[in-house]
């Protein structure tokens, strides 16, 4: 027989699931319209900042995708997850790959979609247990079934690390190379996603050898993959009208390629 307690128990955790999957749902909704201008690693830097006696920066300015340069979606295309257009929010091949050499002792690369970081640049903490991991993979359904790609692409370019301090391609480009996100040339968008697996140690502003090493390889890739129809300067204008032809918002195919030496190590 159920005690009181025990029922006044399980009626508090149902609730408590309940409010947690309206609130997830709610807030994946809201941000599907409502720009993104926090994340939680934003605060998470702030305070290792103050820990560490830095001064506390935060370097985060939000424009639309239409207002960031179409070189730098193809570059972090390129760069972090090739096949970003056609799966569903999970490479499986790259995760079958990376827990493989795990098992065999080798140095974890990481297997993380565009869409699973944006999941977790935007409604996670740092950390890597597995059930932060198991709440990752929650909200990278949401958002690939809510979103889409380009709200996807434009809240992941907008809120990801781009250095110490710098969060977004608008601040990065302003900060590294003086200009707005929309004015990034096709070597400059290479250089800064070559910077993504740790935009902290790399700076696209400072380039190392590795790094241009990185750039070219990124820049060759971008070459192979069919034009990503996002961004600034990717709409195509019709000769009829003089218009900027109407095209799919959210999906494009590309050439399924990949260049191992491009994936990140995280």
């Amino acid at each position: 027989m159920v005690t009181p307690l025990v029922k006044r128990i399980w009626i508090w955790c149902r609730n408590l699931l309940i409010f947690l999957f309206v609130s997830s749902i709610l807030a994946v909704v809201v941000y599907k319209f409502v720009p993104v201008y926090y994340t939680p690693l934003m605060f998470i830097r702030m305070y290792e900042q103050h820990q560490d006696g830095k001064k506390m920066k935060l370097d985060h300015t939000w424009v639309p995708i239409s207002k960031i340069a179409q070189p730098l979606v193809q570059a972090v295309i390129a760069s972090e997850d090739n096949l970003f257009m056609e799966h569903n929010g999970f490479d499986i091949e790259q995760i079958q790959k990376a827990r493989a050499e795990a098992e065999k002792g080798k140095r974890v690369r990481g297997a993380s979609t565009i869409s699973q970081q944006t999941a977790k640049n935007v409604f996670l903490w740092l950390g890597k247990s597995y059930l932060r991991k198991g709440i990752e993979v929650y909200f990278t359904f949401l958002i690939e079934w809510m979103w889409g790609k380009e709200r996807i692409m434009e809240v992941y370019l907008n809120s990801i690390e781009m250095g110490e301090g710098i969060y977004g391609a608008e601040a990065v480009a302003e900060a590294h190379f003086g200009k707005h996100a929309y004015q990034l040339t096709k070597n400059e968008a290479a250089l800064i996603a070559a910077t993504l697996p740790n935009p902290r140690k790399f700076n696209s502003a400072k380039p190392s050898p590795y790094m241009l090493e990185r750039q070219a390889k990124i820049i060759s890739l971008m070459g192979k993959l069919i034009k990503v129809e996002m961004g600034y300067g990717a709409g195509q204008i019709d000769p009829g009208t003089g218009k900027v032809k109407k095209r799919k918002k959210w999906r494009a195919s590309v050439i399924t390629t990949w260049d191992e030496s491009l994936m990140p190590m995280r």
